[in-house]
């Protein structure tokens, strides 16, 4: 017997916010089955979904990382731990990936060991197995993948996040193209001074994006739903991008952006018919540049990692 964890993708930095927004889809997500065993220590058994790309090392794959510091943690380094680990989307895929591995990692073996710890206590151990994929300690995927809902990282080394409204008809259309970016590469790319004036108009659509959530104000989500600062710097990787924004923007959606590093686009819509259409829209539009892609459309996910 064992206990199965799922975990959600997630969209990292929701355009305006840079490190510090991220928000929960209901699909993909990918699943972890932790098991006790007689043999001493943790050991990750079977990877499924990953084309032979993660490695079976505890100390080198998310999960495992995220699983041993939370072991750590409880001084159980020595408790004989399987792990299943059921990748259900691809890595490098900008939906939050390492992330959501980490953070069903860690809830099944918190589970399976019965710690009664939240999942505000056990986020930190889903960052660590994060950080090791990322090379940066970043909770913006794993603290929505963990739980859910829109959330605020107000700072990353302390993990002071918190949950946002979310607007009960806000919906999420995200478009994966088949290709892959590295999110190490991706943020090798980034200038590291921005302008005064960027900074202004920044900062002034990531508060609006903020408030306009709590009011349920779309109009103001819309007109704050843009990045002025990294989309411009990250587009060339994508191939076709502005075409796509462009074919997304047509439907009526309030604003579309690079998810995470990229590649997979996405958009925020007021309702289900704009979000549906805009999927459409935006694979048509990659399809013309000759590059196959996957539409989920989803709701806010308010539940983040669940035991199933």
């Amino acid at each position: 017997m064992g206990i199965k964890a799922f975990a959600p993708a997630s969209i990292g930095n929701i355009g305006v916010g840079f490190d510090i927004l991220g928000l929960a889809l209901e699909r993909p997500g990918d699943e972890v089955i932790a098991r006790k065993s007689d043999t001493p220590g943790l050991r990750i058994t079977k990877i499924t979904g990953h084309q032979g790309k993660l490695p079976y090392e505890v100390e080198k794959n998310t999960a495992g990382v995220a699983a041993l510091r939370l072991l750590e943690h409880l001084g159980e380094t020595g408790r004989g731990i399987e792990l299943e680990i059921h990748k259900k989307m691809p890595s490098g895929s900008g939906l939050g990936s390492s992330a959501a591995s980490a953070a069903a990692a860690v809830l099944a073996v918190s589970e399976l060991l019965r710690t009664g710890l939240s999942k505000r206590e056990i986020l930190p151990f889903a960052c660590a197995g994060e950080a090791m994929v990322s090379g940066s300690f970043f909770a913006d995927n794993v603290a929505p993948s963990l739980l859910g809902g829109i959330v605020l990282v107000r700072d990353n080394p302390t993990i002071d996040v918190h949950r946002l409204h979310v607007p009960r008809s806000l919906y999420a259309t995200v478009v994966y193209p088949h290709l892959e970016v590295l999110t190490k590469s991706a943020r090798a790319i980034l200038k590291p001074d921005v302008s005064l004036e960027a900074f202004v108009r920044q900062s002034a659509n990531l508060g609006g994006f903020v408030v306009g959530l709590f009011n349920s104000d779309f109009g103001l989500i819309g007109r704050s739903l843009t990045d002025e600062v990294i989309e411009p710097q990250r587009a060339h990787l994508i191939p076709g991008f502005y075409d796509v924004k462009s074919a997304a923007l047509a439907q009526g959606v309030l604003g579309c952006s690079i998810s995470g590093s990229g590649p997979s686009v996405f958009a925020l819509s007021a309702n289900s018919l704009a979000a549906e259409n805009a999927g459409l829209a935006m694979q048509k539009a990659f399809a013309l540049h000759h590059i196959e892609s996957e539409i989920f459309v989803s709701v806010v996910n308010q539940e983040g990692a669940v035991i199933c």
